[in-house]
């Protein structure tokens, strides 16, 4: 068995784990998510509003697939900010 091989298979249980919160809490996480981006706009007052809508969706897209690699199913994309 190969280094990544060994670090795939020690490493399994705890994405298991972060799949199952991410099911669990995946809207607490969205909302948490979009009052960060929020936060940050309103305090760089619009300069980088773009960077921070990309990056928030890339989160959520990231979140998704995290709580949907169980059931074989495609998240739906994030929705436009």
């Amino acid at each position: 068995m190969g280094f990544m091989d060994s670090l795939k298979a020690k490493i399994a249980p705890a994405r298991d784990k972060v799949s199952d919160l991410a099911q669990q809490h995946g809207g607490k996480i969205e909302h948490g998510l979009d009052k960060a981006a929020r936060t940050v706009d309103q305090k760089t007052k619009g300069k980088y509003s773009d960077k921070i809508d990309s990056g928030t969706g890339k989160a959520k897209n990231a979140l998704g697939r995290l709580a949907h690699k169980d059931d074989g199913t495609t998240p739906p994309p994030p929705p436009a900010s």
